[in-house]
């Protein structure tokens, strides 16, 4: 019986701090520089949004977030948001999604 309780103790614990994981306060994003900058989700809010980009290169994950920077230096963005960088059915190719901000 006590270890049921000690169980149910730690798994509503474990619960509880999950739940803190998820409610981040918004934190302001880096000052502006001279190419788009990456930020966190938690950094997007205030943000004006200006659209969603996508790339698929061969390489690595890294590749394909290089070529997002360049999209969003050229679309005039000032951050972006990396939603998701996955490889795709194809051996060493990658594909990344991002959301652009001003």
């Amino acid at each position: 019986m006590k270890n049921i309780k000690l169980s149910f103790v730690l798994v509503v614990t474990l619960f509880l701090t999950a739940c803190g994981v998820m409610n981040s306060k918004p934190v302001p994003p880096p000052a502006p520089g001279a190419h788009a900058q990456e930020v966190r989700r938690d950094q997007t809010s205030g943000l004006d949004r200006m659209r969603t980009i996508s790339a698929q290169v061969y390489g690595s994950p890294m590749n394909a977030q290089e070529v997002i920077q360049k999209q969003a230096d050229e679309a005039g963005a000032t951050y972006y948001y990396v939603i998701m960088v996955d490889e795709t059915g194809v051996p060493g190719q990658w594909y990344a999604q991002a959301i652009l901000y001003k």
